[in-house]
């Protein structure tokens, strides 16, 4: 049921344009395609040979004239014929219709229709075919046309039953009878749950194809918030996030620091031990960092060896002894992993929020401060 679902009704990535649209489509898209219409004339035929075959139980019966079952057969395998015709040389591809859904519908119910002319006596199985034209095209129609074949279908009954006087009938008078409008019952209402069951598994499948759609939309806009190297937040995103930190602080007034952190002669490592050591000790930072700050802490690269981190809801005397600890987390870890005697230290300037204040002038703030940590000899902390 699975593969039937996927290969015969599952849309081709490329189908998902909007209506009328006919996009370009890869090589093996429409293969895709011509398999399943395949699968579809295959389905039909082998519901027209399972309805000649209970034509020819009322025809041994006497119900009917035994040759209307090899008749209703070879017209359901013209139609077959036709549709393969126009799948297989391609002019099936250059219709909005791919499927050929509208006529092929149209041409089974006027086969119905003629045939419950024809053979009133075995009505009840012509009829109860409508159930399996429209559940099949449903799988694979637009609204539009399945209005089109509801109207051919409402306008052939209207005249079948309202312009003739034909006797649609149960054939029930002996066992044989009986036992072929059985089956018509029997087989309608297999054939109906077998569309029901193909239709909710594409139902499943389409569900779920969405869900890793919607997981893979999710791995790339966190792709686009991330810094590649350490896996922090790059400098637009960290930016998005400090404005929303400084909008929220102006609103409910809680207290909102920043620190902007520089490692300690980043160039002369990279210089003296090549710039791969110097990735691995950006990715140790930034590891380090995000091991030791709070869940509301946001953590970001700001450019190069600079780095952002956002203490919401912190004022300046805790920010400085978070960034004081944090300072002799990094200095006390034992770098020389990547190369003998290797030492890596930070500075940091420390500003907490002003009244009115945004991040252009916060951020300057920062930066004079971590500009003074600097001047006064690297791995220390300073307060704007």
């Amino acid at each position: 049921m699975g593969n039937t679902a996927s290969a015969f009704l599952a849309p081709t990535a490329t189908e998902q344009g909007g209506a009328g649209a006919k996009p370009k489509l890869t090589a093996e898209a429409l293969k895709r395609r011509l398999g399943q219409r395949r699968q579809i004339q295959g389905l039909i035929a082998s519901f027209y040979v399972i309805d000649a075959l209970i034509l020819l139980i009322y025809g041994y019966a006497g119900t009917i004239p035994v040759e209307i079952g090899p008749e209703y057969a070879a017209c359901g395998f013209i139609v077959i014929a036709c549709m393969v015709v126009l799948s297989e040389t391609g002019i099936a591809e250059r219709s909005n219709d791919h499927y050929l859904i509208t006529p092929t519908s149209i041409v089974n119910v006027a086969f119905m229709l003629a045939f419950t002319y024809v053979a009133p006596q075995v009505g009840v199985l012509f009829l109860c075919s409508f159930f399996t034209v429209f559940g099949f095209s449903a799988l694979r129609s637009t609204p539009r046309q399945t209005a089109i074949l509801w109207t051919a279908m409402a306008l052939g009954l209207a005249w079948l039953f309202l312009m003739t006087d034909k006797p649609i009938s149960i054939p029930s008078g002996s066992h044989i009878e009986r036992f072929g409008t059985m089956m018509v019952f029997v087989l309608t209402i297999g054939r109906c749950t077998f569309l029901g069951l193909v239709s909710g598994q594409t139902h499943r499948t389409v569900y779920q194809r969405g869900l890793k759609l919607k997981e893979a939309y999710q791995r790339i806009e966190e792709l686009s918030e991330l810094d590649e190297l350490t896996g922090s937040f790059n400098r637009h995103h960290i930016m998005r996030m400090l404005d929303e930190e400084i909008t929220r602080a102006h609103r409910a007034h809680p207290p909102c620091s920043i620190a902007l952190i520089d490692l300690d002669w980043f160039k002369r490592i990279n210089d003296t031990h090549g710039h791969l050591t110097g990735d691995e000790v950006l990715r140790t930072f930034a590891i380090t960092m995000f091991a030791n700050i709070r869940e509301i802490d946001r953590f970001g690269r700001y450019g190069g060896e600079e780095f952002l981190l956002v203490l919401p809801g912190t004022p300046g005397d805790e920010a400085a002894r978070i960034l004081d600890r944090l300072r002799a987390i990094i200095a006390d870890l034992d770098w020389s992993a990547f190369s003998a005697g290797m030492q890596v230290t930070i500075s940091a300037g420390v500003a907490t929020l002003k009244p009115g204040e945004w991040s252009d002038t916060f951020l300057a703030r920062a930066d004079k401060a971590l500009y003074e940590a600097k001047a006064q000899g690297r791995n220390r902390i300073a307060i704007a």
